[in-house]
């Protein structure tokens, strides 16, 4: 019994760690490193058809060179709601539309503001970094409600602890190589 307690709690450890990882990747993407990229505007919600839509689901985007990115609205009436979106958004973007399409150039970034996003990143990934270890935490706590009640044997707790910590470090070591990278792209372009 004690042997799937401790495989169930592992898998589960794992699945949360893992998704903890794949916000990070998500946020991360939202960050502008000033080369255009369509997580960018992830976040962007339109007000169309009496609800809030995500940018991508009023509109095809596509990025015809390395500082613009092109919504070409799927309704035209929605074009100057899309354009309105964006700015509110507070993303440092001024789209701006032709009438048929609403064009976002990405501006360069100063050095200030390279700096800055570093900044938002580490911290992001730090925040990320002390969610994995809340997990780990809940799961060691876990443990030893098991052991207390007899369900496992020291062994078994101490040889899933050993497991709980590898998975720990592997997703800390994840996250660190998100951070580095991130930090490659906004202070190298």
């Amino acid at each position: 019994m004690g042997d799937t307690d401790t495989k169930t709690l592992l898998v589960d450890t794992k699945t949360r760690m893992s998704g903890i990882i794949e916000y990070a990747k998500r946020d991360l993407a939202s960050v502008r490193t000033g080369r255009a990229s369509v997580s960018i505007i992830d976040s962007v919600q339109v007000d169309a058809y009496d609800t809030k839509m995500p940018l991508n689901q009023v509109a095809s985007l596509s990025i015809p060179e390395p500082t613009l990115i092109v919504a070409q609205p799927f309704d035209p009436s929605l074009l100057n709601t899309i354009e309105k979106a964006i700015q509110a958004a507070n993303l440092g973007l001024n789209p701006n539309n032709d009438g048929k399409v609403v064009r976002i150039p990405i501006p360069s970034l100063t050095d200030e503001r390279r700096k800055e996003l570093s900044r938002q990143v580490h911290k992001l990934i730090e925040e990320s970094r002390n969610t994995i270890r809340r997990v780990r935490r809940d799961t060691n706590d876990k443990l030893k409600k098991l052991l207390k009640s007899n369900e496992i044997s020291e062994d078994n707790e101490q040889r899933t602890l050993d497991d709980v910590q590898k998975i720990t470090d592997r997703h800390i070591h994840t996250l660190d190589d998100l951070q580095k990278k991130k930090d490659n792209e906004l202070l190298t372009h």
